[in-house]
């Protein structure tokens, strides 16, 4: 076991609790801007849908139901734009991370190969390689990585941590290139539905794909859009004869999706208003956050999309964060994304309105 874990760098949230303690420490409690976990409560007819599958005794399927895979099918089809959608162009997950986390152990990666990701980056992705043997590396620009070795291209728009969004013409380019290398491309989509400032595209959108699905996969999450992360409800969709082969991986994985939990996604992927109310909140927190960091001095970068501020006062992040502790507010290190965030915080806008109010008032 240590072996394994010897492998991987310090989990990073343990190092921002002395920060977490000094903001609790205000007087008027803590606003917990950090790690992005939804506070707003599960939507009815979710909640609903969930309760009436709870008597199920047997055991779900990895591949999930029929009306699972018809809703994935569906929802990628009418959201994402894609076009003749079968269900082995989809499959359930146990929450996105879990698919992060071991994608390049269940595609049979080892030493010798490469696994590459944004510079400024969800730290899941270098796990993810660290914990089967593989090579970590970080780019740039992908098309500029030496193509030998490099077995799997993990793109990430909407951007956690910066919010930035790749373009039509940025992504086209990327997915013919890794064509060209033969180099499979799995796409963190997971903040889609939160554009702001800029419209996202799937890398499954025709224009993109050119109408195939062949070496793309898009990674999706019901945890933001439908305040679900305790659900642990996700789906991948692209490339049926990578997903057959995880299909065969997982079933021996015993990777299933809680029946109850099929029959929640069911609901929340045929549902278009909670989506839409959910977002108005984060619009309106996010608004207000914006204002109040750039009224306190800071530089915000990106940020066009996804449920984050990337901000900077140009000092150490860690400086930053110890300044906003004083004022009980709690928000992430950039260096926990890599290197390149060494002079940002990333401010999530998952708390309740009244704590972001109360954040409003100390940064004024």
């Amino acid at each position: 076991m240590s072996a394994v874990s010897s492998r991987l760098p310090v989990f990073p949230w343990d190092k921002l609790e002395p920060y977490k303690a000094t903001a609790a420490a205000h007087p008027d409690g803590i606003v917990d801007l950090s790690v992005g976990t939804p506070v707003d409560p599960v939507p009815d007819l979710i909640q609903r849908a969930l309760i009436a599958a709870a008597n199920s005794p047997g055991y779900p399927t990895v591949w999930g139901t029929a009306e699972l895979r018809d809703a994935l099918t569906g929802w990628v089809e009418r959201r994402l734009g894609a076009r003749d959608v079968a269900h082995t162009n989809v499959l359930p997950v146990v929450g996105s991370k879990e698919l992060v986390a071991w994608l390049p152990t269940q595609l049979g990666l080892g030493a010798g190969d490469r696994v590459a990701y944004p510079r400024l980056a969800y730290p899941t992705y270098e796990v993810g390689a660290r914990l089967c043997g593989a090579e970590p590396v970080s780019y740039e620009d992908p098309a500029e990585l030496d193509p030998a070795g490099l077995k799997l291209l993990w793109l990430n728009s909407p951007s956690n941590p910066t919010g930035r969004v790749l373009d039509k013409a940025e992504l086209t380019r990327i997915v013919a290139w890794a064509r060209e290398h033969d180099v499979l491309l799995f796409s963190d989509e997971c903040y889609l539905e939160l554009g702001w400032e800029a419209e996202p595209v799937s890398v499954l959108h025709p224009d993109v794909c050119g109408g195939s699905y062949e070496g793309v996969v898009a990674v999706h999450s019901l945890s933001k859009r439908s305040n679900l992360a305790g659900y642990r409800a996700a789906f991948l969709a692209g490339d049926a004869a990578v997903l057959g082969e995880l299909l065969q991986i997982r079933k021996h994985g015993g990777m299933m999706t809680p029946a109850p939990v099929q029959a929640a996604t069911v609901a929340a992927l045929g549902d278009d208003t909670h989506v839409a109310e959910q977002r108005a909140r984060y619009g309106a927190r996010r608004t207000a956050l914006r204002a109040a960091l750039v009224g306190h001095g800071f530089r915000i970068e990106h940020s066009e999309a996804s449920l984050y501020l990337w901000a900077t006062r140009d000092e150490p992040c860690w400086q930053t964060v110890a300044h906003l502790a004083e004022l009980g507010i709690l928000v992430a290190p950039g260096d926990f994304y890599g290197p390149a965030g060494g002079s940002f915080v990333r401010v999530a806008l998952t708390a309740t309105d009244e704590r972001v109010e109360a954040a409003v008032k100390r940064l004024g």
